[in-house]
């Protein structure tokens, strides 16, 4: 896979093409609000959530609630409270991949050494802390079947996003964050087990959005590429978008209601949770019509 975009911000860069949002783009963004309406486009969290095998379910534990006090807890002044505490992994739900969540040939983006990502020190580089709040515009990529959800397995190609957009008259732009509807996670909710087999893009279709300058790809799936791999590869596009070109990947997102909305550019809002050394982070993305 080449290496794209390293040393294009600098030799010691580790937000890669977020780089490309800068106040001329937030300002610029920022306009594209008409009505203020706010449409959320993450997945509920809780134990029920569905995850891979490998990342087992969220925990959802109370660690003081009501049945303290029933049981003779004291209550000064009257005053009770509860508070509880949430065990997951970072690419959870719907969540952002760090730089640092995918590599090859033990090079991170940039060229940083895998040996800084280890369970005693987490992700010396690339961690999501790195990345800070995005703002920026968003661009809607419908991409279903005449209206149907794609089939398991169906690659996304370069000539269907630029399709969708023409259909959508919108043109994509540095900076951009572009997300992409296959309608997977309706779908996939009554055809367990679901991650044998996902819709998402193929290389050349990452290529394309990467050559463009798009700050981050998301989609409405697991792994944004399509599933299984074209022969003899591994998560090519994350190789690809992730290791080459420094662009985050935000999955799991939930885009049916945006859909609905017939809005095809927007406001995106978005801010990573800063776990230091983090490899990704549960996050709700919205959009501002």
């Amino acid at each position: 896979m080449p290496e794209e975009a390293w040393g294009r911000w600098g030799e010691d860069d580790e937000r890669g093409a977020l780089n490309y949002i800068g106040a001329e783009e937030v300002l610029r963004a920022t306009k594209l609000v008409k009505t203020g309406e706010v449409v959320s486009l993450a997945q509920p969290l809780s134990p029920e959530t569905p995850v891979p095998n490998h990342r087992g379910p969220m925990q959802h534990f109370m660690q003081r609630d009501g049945g303290d006090y029933a049981a003779g807890g004291k209550r000064p002044g009257g005053f009770q409270f509860a508070e509880d505490t949430v065990v997951m992994a970072l690419q959870f739900g719907t969540h952002i991949d760090a730089l640092c969540h995918a590599w090859h040939d033990d090079k991170l983006y940039n060229g940083f050494p895998s040996t800084g990502t280890r369970s005693t020190t987490r992700a010396v580089r690339c961690g999501v802390e790195k990345m800070g709040p995005i703002v920026a515009r968003g661009v809607l990529l419908d991409v279903l079947d005449d209206g149907n959800p794609l089939a398991k397995g169906t690659p996304v190609t370069r000539q269907q996003l630029q399709q969708s957009a023409q259909s959508a008259g919108v043109t994509i732009e540095r900076g951009d964050v572009v997300l992409i509807r296959t309608c997977w996670i309706e779908s996939m909710l009554a055809d367990p087990p679901y991650y044998d087999g996902e819709p998402g893009i193929d290389v050349e279709a990452a290529r394309w959005l990467a050559d463009a300058g798009v700050a981050v790809i998301g989609s409405d799936n697991f792994a944004v590429e399509h599933i299984p791999f074209p022969q003899g590869m591994v998560f090519p596009v994350h190789q690809l978008v992730i290791r080459g070109y420094g662009i985050a990947l935000l999955e799991g997102l939930v885009l049916a209601p945006l859909a609905a909305k017939g809005s095809a550019e927007f406001l995106f809002v978005a801010a990573p949770l800063p776990f230091v050394g983090g490899t990704g982070s549960p996050l709700v993305p919205v959009a501002i019509l």
